[in-house]
């Protein structure tokens, strides 16, 4: 992308004028809730790290969020990538809006009267790349998740021009949704960095499933996607991220930023 300014794009209803793409990110999306985003984002972030990149990750928007007695709301998954990428920065500045509630977001904001703070954002993300080489963003949900009336997740990421990683379950019912979520990435010119297929079992698996990688590159005319083991090592609850995850992500580390 260019470096130019863009002013007056129109996204979602909202203007944006902001600054072109910044290279030196990424950003991690489900297909659908709960396929192991934090994981692929963790994994990647160690990956990384491992190459001897200071990684910087960022979760703009984060929901189901634990309520401490000192610290007030604290998102694990935030904890969690700031452990496995060594991050310097406080959970505060990682995850600069937390919400209580499971609802989307946009709910969240209505009903916990806290509404969607752009400038924060903007300003924890702009600390956050100022110190470092590359950073991880996980994004909470899907491209389409509504954050306010008028500002769903593909604005923020059109609004920033960040390659994007899909990330889907590996079994064999996930295609449809893996195809709407790249035909909405390229209506939005997003660049498709990656899709992930997480959780991946060869003990059982259908042939389905065993051809499902093979199927979304034929269909979606992208490269072969990223299969991520289920590995019994990985527990975020227990800070714990296992070495098949490291490895298959590995690869696509590599493409994302070469060694310094």
């Amino acid at each position: 992308m260019s470096s130019q300014r863009r002013s007056g794009r129109r996204a979602g209803g909202r203007r944006w004028d902001g600054p072109a793409a910044d290279s030196r990110a990424v950003a991690v999306v489900g297909t659908v809730r709960r396929v192991g985003k934090t994981v692929v984002a963790a994994g990647l972030a160690r990956a990384l790290a491992l190459r001897g990149v200071r990684v910087g990750v960022f979760k703009p928007v984060a929901i189901g969020c634990h309520r401490r007695m000192r610290e007030g709301l604290v998102c694990p998954d935030s904890e969690f990538l700031a452990h496995c990428a060594d991050a310097p920065h406080d959970l505060a500045t990682i995850n600069p809006l937390r919400y209580a509630g499971r609802l989307v977001p946009a709910e969240c904001a209505a009903r916990e009267h806290r509404p969607l703070d752009l400038a924060e954002i903007e300003r924890c993300r702009a600390r956050i790349t100022a110190d470092s080489d590359y950073v991880v963003t996980e994004m909470v949900g899907g491209l389409v998740e509504p954050l306010d009336r008028g500002t769903v997740v593909a604005d923020l990421l059109e609004r920033w021009s960040l390659p994007v990683v899909l990330v889907a379950s590996a079994a064999e019912e996930t295609i449809n949704n893996v195809l709407m979520a790249i035909e909405c990435t390229r209506e939005r010119g997003l660049p498709l960095a990656a899709v992930a297929l997480n959780r991946y079992t060869a003990d059982g698996a259908s042939l389905a499933d065993e051809i499902q990688p093979e199927l979304l590159a034929r269909y979606s005319g992208v490269d072969l996607p990223v299969v991520i083991p289920q590995d019994k090592e990985t527990d975020p609850a227990r800070a714990k991220l296992g070495p098949a995850v490291v490895e298959a992500l590995t690869p696509l580390a590599a493409s994302l930023r070469p060694a310094v």
